[in-house]
């Protein structure tokens, strides 16, 4: 993976949707604002008690989804990125960060709403609408 990649995933302001399956495969989205790259094929996502979370626990396969219009009304960009979880955490040092930065930004109710951190493996890269280009020309 290429910084270019780190700088696109992390820019603010961003939401992204994050699907999930669980282990009979009935899929999840839902929209989130907190992955992080934290290295060239690391993300960690922070995440309350929710069917998000759950999914993950049974499957541990998810995609994160960021489009964004370009300067034309058809032109959006985005990349989908596919992930495998390596860990999660319901404590640590990671998981107060994050939640302490998250009731800073969103409120106190908000960072209470925030139960563990997941680490995911960027499995594999695609365009928003693959036309046979590389992940690159499509952000």
């Amino acid at each position: 993976m290429t910084s270019k990649l780190m700088d696109y995933f992390n820019k603010q302001p961003r939401i992204g949707v994050l699907s999930t399956a669980d282990k009979d495969g009935k899929v999840d989205s839902a929209v989130y604002g907190s992955p992080q790259m934290i290295d060239e094929k690391t993300v960690v996502v922070a995440t309350g008690k929710n069917r998000t979370f759950s999914n993950l626990q049974e499957n541990p396969y998810a995609m994160f989804l960021i489009m964004e219009p370009g300067a034309e009304i058809m032109d959006w960009k985005g990349i989908r990125v596919y992930m495998k979880m390596k860990e999660s955490a319901t404590s640590g040092e990671m998981l107060d960060m994050i939640r302490s930065q998250i009731t800073k930004i969103a409120g106190e109710e908000a960072g209470k709403m925030i139960y563990a951190t997941i680490t995911l493996e960027i499995t594999e890269l695609r365009p928003l609408i693959d036309m046979g280009q590389d992940w690159e020309k499509s952000i």
